[in-house]
């Protein structure tokens, strides 16, 4: 698998969580990976560290997303906005892709997923949290 479906199927579970809570994701977890049982176990441990990281840091996480994005709370975003940003924030600041391939991965995926002002809104907040960690 690539590492952009890595990401995609990290960005799927990370999604969940604001319909089951955090007591429900390992039964999300567990119902991901037996309806995709193809998924190597590379893949697999990239998409668990990648998601346990992610809620594991999820408050310096959306403090960064609440700073860039003057005037939104995270409560005020769309789901599907906030959980590709949860997930590009944890890998501008624990991964190892390079920033740029993390902001454009996380801009597609809000063409895909999201409304048409998405991207532009994604992308913008990435900007400003990119030049702040830097």
């Amino acid at each position: 698998m690539s590492r952009t479906n890595a990401r995609k199927n990290a960005f799927y579970l990370i999604f969940q969580k604001d319909f089951v809570g955090m007591e429900g994701m390992d039964e999300a977890k567990e119902n991901f990976y037996a309806e995709n049982s193809d998924i190597n176990d590379a893949d697999k441990k990239f998409i668990d560290d990648t998601v346990d990281g992610t809620f594991k840091n999820i408050e310096k996480i959306d403090s960064l997303i609440s700073g860039a994005a003057k005037g939104w709370s995270v409560e005020r975003m769309a789901k599907v906005d906030i959980a590709i940003l949860r997930l590009a924030v944890y890998e501008l600041l624990f991964g190892d892709a390079p920033k740029k391939v993390v902001i454009n991965e996380a801009v597609e995926m809000a063409k895909k997923y999201s409304s048409d002002n998405s991207p532009s809104f994604i992308n913008g907040i990435l900007g400003k949290i990119v030049s702040e960690i830097e």
